[in-house]
């Protein structure tokens, strides 16, 4: 069953709704036709009035919108549409992972960031992931316990919903467990993601049973699973709060899957009892006419974007077009620059020092732009030193895999907001307890904490430490209001993804389906990564031509975006995997 007959499939079993099929809005540039030969034609951006909500399948966009036609808030069709997502989408986020939600309150005019990112426990040792002196190799380090760290997920909803929420907690868990309890049809990616993991699943027998049929193969698409251990946990915190997943039986059996493991993790039940989550001030800066905001530190996802826009300024980009490579050129030197910072700069800030304001100093980022050659490429970019830290520092090679998933909405009363939540790799750690699976995020750490002159990497596994992220929920403010809702998952290409979508819309006047649906690109300081089988394939030559290294890669980013204007919402979802946008 192909992806277009199962959501059909979907929208006949009454999960898609009608306003799935809402009339697109009219393209803008379309002589670009930035589209075409990228074989990502036939989505079309959504259009409403009231409300919006996009998400990376379409039993989670349906379940938000149930919460915002209820009269519920921003909050309140996000956490509804996580919850199924952590069912129908399990390997890319649930309750034991966590994440960063960006949100615009309307009446107030605040905005707030809710970082549930996980932590490492309070025993872990600094050469966790080392052995006779050197990194592990990741795929060692990455499927046992020792790669998981505290969840934070459900305490960020939690707190979210504190503050935000308008609809009863309880009511916003039955979408997940009518779906959980009744069955929800395996999708094509679902099945795919489970055979590319078949072998690391099958060595878990929790995540066997659950995931494999009594062959030993992904449940076929279509197939409806069911999960009434997960459906019991939501009933609890439904009922109870985030406290009975914190403390107690459940805790206790988290605890117990990690350390049963043949590489056992050292999680402890005072780990998951200790957890908090954090309300942060949004990091922002300036691109053009617009004002861009997102989540901090401990993510780099933002502060990168921020940094690749903020050398960008200096280029016309509005000019040169998505068939231009001279636009990828400038794209990828930019984004070169962003990860050489990227790698020395970011960790917890609650641990290191991060010198987010001035990487993000104008000065600073106009010295940065005047590196990038018209015609040549710079190969590997250096770090800048914003802050005079760079001789105290040691690079980070942190490996991020392309999971994770994205959430965006709009709400009747004009709060907005953009979540991005993750387990980090596919299937996370491929531990799976009470119907979920948890996070392999302490491998978000670099493997190694030390060069061999002694100096500290920022982004170095410590207890209680949230791990660097590449999560990058944006929300874009215009004469200050908002303008536009955007995010990905997709590992480091996160960021690339982000402010490929960012220039497709505030420099080429796209519309949001548009610039989601174009090529991605870009370099984190290594090749030039373009799309394969889309026209950027046709700029390889020039591009060599200017000295890049020119890769040609499959990008499965995941990005869902929004854009309010004139009184109108429109939305768009990636079309390279399940998304789906509704609104009225």
């Amino acid at each position: 069953m192909r992806i277009q007959q199962w959501m059909a499939a979907c929208c006949a079993a009454a999960l898609c709704g009608p306003a799935a099929g809402q009339s697109a809005a009219p393209a803008a540039h379309e002589s670009l036709n930035p589209e075409a030969s990228s074989g990502y034609t036939d989505k079309q951006a959504v259009s409403a009035q009231k409300f919006m909500v996009a998400t990376a399948n379409p039993l989670a966009t349906r379940a938000g919108y149930r919460m915002l036609q209820a009269g519920g808030s921003a909050v309140d069709a996000a956490i509804a549409a996580q919850l199924v997502l952590g069912l129908v989408e399990p390997q890319s986020s649930g309750l034991g992972g966590g994440g960063f939600l960006v949100h615009y309150a309307a009446s107030s005019r605040q905005l707030r960031v809710y970082d549930s990112r996980e932590t490492a426990p309070a025993a872990v040792r600094p050469d966790r992931f080392m052995r006779d002196g050197k990194p592990l190799p990741f795929e060692q380090a990455v499927n046992n316990g020792r790669s998981v760290g505290t969840p934070g997920l459900l305490r960020g909803l939690e707190l979210a919903h504190r503050q935000q929420g308008k609809l009863p907690w309880r009511q916003l868990f039955e979408p997940a467990i009518e779906l959980a309890t009744q069955g929800f049809q395996v999708s094509p990616r679902l099945h795919a993601m489970t055979q590319d993991a078949l072998k690391a699943l099958a060595a878990q027998p929790a995540a066997a049973r659950y995931f494999l049929g009594p062959d030993g193969q992904p449940w076929p698409v279509g197939h409806v699973l069911k999960n009434p251990e997960y459906a019991e946990v939501l009933r609890r915190v439904a009922a109870k709060g985030p406290d009975t997943f914190y403390h107690g039986d459940i805790a206790h059996d988290i605890v117990a899957a990690v350390r049963a493991h043949a590489q056992p993790g050292d999680l402890s039940v005072a780990d998951l009892a200790n957890y908090r989550a954090r309300v942060r001030d949004a990091l922002c800066g300036n691109y053009r006419d617009y004002r861009l905001c997102g989540a901090p530190p401990p993510s780099s996802g933002p502060l990168a974007v921020l940094q690749m826009l903020g050398v960008l300024q200096h280029f016309p980009m509005q000019k040169l077009g998505p068939r231009s490579a001279e636009a990828v050129h400038y794209f990828s030197e930019a984004g070169r620059l962003a990860f050489a910072d990227r790698g020395f700069f970011v960790g917890d800030p609650e641990f290191v020092k991060v010198p987010a304001a001035a990487m993000l100093d104008p000065a600073y980022l106009a010295r940065r732009a005047a590196l990038v050659h018209p015609d040549r490429s710079l190969g590997t970019a250096l770090p800048g030193d914003p802050g005079g830290l760079l001789t105290s520092r040691a690079p980070d090679q942190a490996l991020e895999l392309p999971s994770t998933t994205h959430v965006v909405v709009a709400d009747a009363r004009g709060n907005v907001l953009s979540m991005t939540n993750t387990i980090e790799s596919a299937f996370g750690s491929k531990i799976f307890v009470r119907g979920f699976l948890l996070n392999n995020e302490l491998t978000d750490f670099s493997l190694s904490f030390q060069d061999p002159e002694g100096r500290p990497v920022a982004n170095r596994v410590q207890p209680g430490k949230r791990p660097r992220s590449s999560m990058a929920p944006m929300i874009v403010f215009r004469d200050g209001k908002p303008y536009m809702a955007v995010g990905s998952p997709g590992g480091s290409a996160i960021i690339n993804y982000v402010a490929k979508t960012l220039v497709g819309v505030l420099d080429w006047n796209l519309d949001i389906q548009q610039a989601i649906s174009l090529p991605n690109m870009g370099s984190r300081n290594q090749a030039t990564e373009l799309e394969r089988g889309t026209y950027l394939e046709d700029l390889a030559p020039a591009l060599r031509g200017m000295g890049h290294e020119v890769k040609m890669a499959d990008f499965p980013s995941g990005i869902q975006g929004l854009v309010m204007d004139g009184g109108r919402l429109v939305g768009g979802a990636d079309p390279r995997r399940e998304g789906a946008v509704m609104g009225d």
